[in-house]
């Protein structure tokens, strides 16, 4: 898959679909597809659950809420998580907590 990506990313074309690019990357190869997507000329759709590499890369998001809606926002996921917040303060709160429980158990 990487070496795919790597000739599509030197090829060109003007749309890039990618499904979870971070797996099983280590730290060098994430900064440098981080900067390979940011300097692509075209329009590159990144499915992930890694936030900060969303919060890197992205400056429009389509967002799948769990009630089957979806929204766009413009922006990255720490600015759509911020608005989130100031609009429902208790709606993140259940998600840290989940994910500080996830943090103490390692």
């Amino acid at each position: 898959n990487r070496i795919h990506l790597a000739k599509m990313l030197r090829r060109g074309g003007n749309l890039l679909l990618l499904d979870e690019p971070t797996n099983d990357l280590d730290v060098d190869t994430m900064r440098v597809l981080e900067q390979a997507i940011i300097d692509f000329q075209g329009c590159a759709m990144v499915i992930s659950h890694d936030r900060f590499f969303l919060d890197r890369i992205c400056t429009h998001l389509l967002i799948f809420e769990g009630d089957g809606k979806t929204k766009w926002f413009r922006g990255n996921f720490a600015a759509y998580e911020e608005k989130v917040q100031k609009e429902n303060p208790d709606r993140l709160a259940h998600r840290r907590s989940k994910y500080k429980q996830l943090k103490l158990r390692r």
